[in-house]
């Protein structure tokens, strides 16, 4: 608040931080997770993910519990685009449970002891997986504090809407800002992803979420 004005404004609009962090997921899990909201709405993406669990064997009787890795490679590639998931996600997917049964993805414990760029630079080197992903995986499954995520349509609408600009700023510049809100950029991420919720359309803004999604 201390470091803009304009963002000091918008807390004070908004009201407490309601950033959520879910850390029962393995990082296997949520990168699956969040591959299936790529580029889709939370609620399609829900229903997308939860057929894709009902395929597993003894869905039925632990309907919460997560296919393992091994488990989500025994499914036909025919099976997962039937759960909604497009060829290239399914790829993207498998790619990932080969990385998590070959050690590359680590388990929560071992993605605690490492830094963000550390696995950053370590899971975008998985198809399908971009810096984006792992951003949100840190943010709302690791619970990291100091994460801007300058690449995510919704933070760069929100600045630009707090700074009544004509265009939104681009990444790099947006980087650059946010070094001064550190190390709280990714409650300053969840400000603006509010301020981006508010500029929309009453009809179009999204149910505030109860797990991470792509506005967060």
């Amino acid at each position: 608040m201390a470091a803009d004005p304009d963002l000091a404004a918008l807390i004070h609009r908004i009201g407490p931080c309601r950033l959520k962090v879910d850390r029962k997921p393995e990082p296997f899990e949520s990168l699956v997770r969040a591959i299936a909201h790529q580029q889709l709405h939370a609620r399609a993406a829900g229903a997308i993910l939860g057929r894709l669990v009902a395929l597993a064997p003894g869905a039925a009787s632990a309907p919460d519990a997560f296919p393992a890795p091994d488990v989500l490679l025994a499914l036909s590639d025919e099976a997962v685009r039937g759960c909604g998931f497009s060829g290239s996600k399914t790829r993207a997917m498998r790619a990932v449970c080969d990385a998590t049964l070959a050690g590359i993805v680590p388990t929560r414990r071992q993605a605690m002891r490492l830094s963000d760029e550390a696995l950053i630079e370590r899971l975008v080197s998985l198809r399908g997986i971009g810096r984006w992903t792992v951003e949100m995986l840190l943010i709302f499954s690791l619970g990291r504090k100091d994460v801007m995520p300058v690449d995510d349509f919704g933070v760069r609408e929100g600045y630009r809407l707090i700074k009544r600009l004509e265009m939104q700023p681009k990444p790099r510049v947006l980087a650059g800002i946010a070094q001064a809100w550190s190390p709280h950029r990714s409650v300053a991420a969840w400000y603006l992803w509010r301020a981006s919720d508010e500029g929309k359309p009453a009809a179009k803004r999204p149910r505030p979420a109860k797990a991470y999604k792509a506005t967060g």
